[in-house]
């Protein structure tokens, strides 16, 4: 007998346990940035208009970068969604809700390249996969207390940008450097 899978919006989110939520926009616009909410309301209407407020956006990303990393976190999100038997998502042109949780390790990765050198970007993505879960939600809450908010670039935000993009992983070996380690030496 095969379970139903849980209905979801976009990725994991269900309005009905939770209205804390992560907004993605990606505009119709190729050349224009994709810009991520984090949101407490979540609107029954179809047009998401509550909370998407400057004082609400958690990055801005160029398209470029944008690009770079949708299809590899798409895959790590829909893994584990299946996992939960949840119906996976897709980035689209549109308004993408997130899961709280997915969120947060979305909001690390992009943090971690949105003023990198495009060339650190598979590095950044290697080192971000090599986390648990509860690492990427743990690294979000100590970067987001302090410099939450997009334009915040500096202390915890900074240190994630340069443990992400320049601690080395050995492919060879599938060996990570400690990244909390370098996270301290670099705040």
């Amino acid at each position: 007998m095969r379970l139903a899978k849980h209905q979801a919006i976009g990725f994991g989110y269900i309005p009905s346990e939770t209205k804390h939520h992560f907004l993605v926009r990606i505009p119709k616009n190729t050349s224009s940035d994709v810009v991520i909410y984090e949101r407490f309301i979540w609107d029954e209407s179809e047009a998401q208009t509550s909370e998407l407020e400057e004082k609400n956006i958690k990055v801005i990303i160029k398209r470029d970068k944008w690009n770079a990393v949708k299809s590899v976190i798409e895959k790590e999100f829909n893994r584990r969604l299946q996992i939960n038997n949840i119906i996976v998502g897709k980035f689209k042109i549109g308004d993408i809700a997130v899961e709280r949780l997915l969120g947060k390790e979305l909001i690390l990765l992009l943090w971690a390249i949105e003023d990198s050198d495009p060339g650190l970007i598979a590095v950044a993505i290697k080192n971000w996969l090599g986390l648990s879960a509860e690492e990427r939600w743990w690294l979000f809450t100590m970067a987001n207390a302090s410099t939450g908010h997009y334009s915040a670039k500096f202390g915890w935000r900074k240190a994630i940008r340069f443990a992400l993009t320049e601690n080395p992983v050995d492919d060879r070996n599938g060996i990570q450097g400690n990244l909390v380690e370098m996270l301290y030496k670099q705040i």
